[in-house]
């Protein structure tokens, strides 16, 4: 055991409800536990471990409330220690009332993190599995529970902790080369150093690219609803969130600011952007919104632009829009089929490589067949590639790193640099992946991975 002191921490969140679970972890956590709960059967301390007992919460002769307590015993358990689960009535008061008791009889409250930090720091997790607990808790969406669930069941971490393994046999040889210098020897064969860190380099390089994807899941994917005024933008928004987030009207240009929200839609976070109408006017204040739609359609992933089914010019407009998006994904809804008349106005060649939907945002009218092609345009089939996805900062900054000390020996290799310039830069590589996966940790940054954690996990 690495810690000789027992924390404590309310692990729900706060706040009045049916049950709340308060923890502990330590060396003492089933004594002290023990100390303030009475039950007919025999006490905790002799109780086997994952078991479950009902009984009462005292405070000398006063009764708090009526429990259930969990036993885990170390090593089998969340945090590799003793730990004990009591389950109570949801009251702040009797959550308070049990939390002072436990401190009061040796126990202390836990920092920020601490119950997964000492489950790593216990062997129990691998820094990326601890760091996607607190991925799991704050996910939102279908998405961005698979990415969590896979880091919890190790993810790409397993796959470099495998390559830097096989890299650390070859820093030994290298250095052994390094002590006998003088004799012009070589342990390392070159040929299948360079075939191991050609794979570094794809791997860091397939999980760098999968940032970009994987941040998108996490913080939402960012939809700009674009088009002339009065096309029926803030509608369609409305409709999306199911609420009157932004005003409607029949005057053009009342939409002057952008209007962001979020909504899942099958496991998607989609983050929502209600744009001023695209027009020419000699309002200063339209001008300013109309500048913002600009700068929103330039940090989308994709952009609905909105047409009225009725305009016979649309095929030139959509044209035009797509000019000016390269690179980002074009949605074009035709709005307004409630009021059309006759039938709408047939696309050209021009209007067929776009995914078209017609809608009638007023009537609700098509709106399951719009988030369906949202839904095509952001596919979970990335997710499903086990191991595959990054979403934390901190980790695509490593990578990087990796990914640049992996070329740095590679081409070393190819113009055969002595190999104390290839040893240092591989113990980079090894520097690198191991502060991912755990092997290389200070205290710092322990402390800046953990601070952010709730506190109870």
């Amino acid at each position: 055991m690495l810690f000789d002191d027992t924390i404590t921490a309310i692990a729900t969140a706060q706040g009045s409800g049916a049950i709340a679970v308060i923890r502990l972890s330590g060396e003492d956590a089933i004594k002290i536990a023990d100390s303030v709960f009475y039950s007919k059967n025999k006490k905790l301390v002799e109780q086997e471990a994952y078991t479950i007992h009902y009984g009462y919460i005292k405070d000398n002769e006063e009764i708090i409330d009526q429990v259930l307590v969990s036993i885990f015993r170390a090593p089998k358990s969340y945090t590799g220690e003793n730990n004990v689960e009591i389950s109570c009535h949801a009251s702040v008061y009797i959550q308070q009332k049990i939390l002072n008791l436990l401190i009061k009889k040796g126990a202390r409250i836990a920092k920020p993190g601490e119950f997964t930090q000492r489950a790593f720091l216990n062997g129990k997790l691998e820094l990326s599995q601890a760091e996607a607990v607190a991925d799991l808790i704050s996910a939102e969406s279908k998405a961005e529970h698979k990415i969590a669930m896979q880091q919890m069941r190790g993810g790409f971490a397993s796959d470099l902790q495998e390559l830097r393994s096989q890299l650390l046999n070859f820093i030994s040889l290298i250095e052994l080369e390094l002590d006998f210098s003088e004799e012009d020897v070589e342990f390392v064969d070159r040929i299948q150093l360079k075939i191991l860190i050609n794979s570094i380099k794809h791997k860091t390089k397939e999980l760098i690219k999968s940032f970009e994807f994987g941040n998108v899941i996490k913080n939402g994917v960012p939809v700009a609803i674009v088009g002339e005024p009065n096309v029926g933008k803030s509608t369609l928004l409305n409709v999306l969130l199911n609420e009157d987030k932004a005003i409607v009207s029949e005057i053009a240009g009342t939409t002057r600011d952008a209007v962001e929200d979020t909504i899942s839609l099958n496991g998607i976070l989609f983050r929502f952007i209600d744009t001023a109408g695209i027009r020419k006017t000699d309002d200063a204040i339209e001008n300013l919104g109309i500048e913002k739609t600009m700068q929103k359609i330039e940090n989308a992933t994709i952009i609905l632009y909105m047409i009225d089914a009725n305009d016979t010019n649309y095929c030139k407009k959509i044209s035009d829009m797509s000019e000016n998006i390269k690179g980002k994904e074009l949605i074009v809804v035709l709005n307004k089929i409630d009021k059309i008349k006759g039938a709408i106005p047939s696309q050209t060649a021009e209007c067929s490589n776009f995914l078209n939907v017609k809608i009638s945002a007023k009537e609700k009218e098509n709106i399951s067949s719009l988030t369906n092609k949202l839904f095509e345009a952001v596919s979970l089939s990335e997710i499903n590639k086990s191991g595959t996805i990054i979403t934390n900062t901190r980790h695509l900054e490593l990578l990087q790193k990796a990914f640049e000390a992996t070329e740095r020996v590679d081409s070393g290799l190819i113009s055969g640099i002595s190999s104390d310039f290839i040893a240092q830069d591989i113990r980079e590589i090894l520097n690198h992946i191991g502060m991912i996966t755990g092997q290389y940790t200070d205290n710092e940054v322990l402390g800046n991975i953990f601070k952010n954690f709730c506190i109870g996990k």
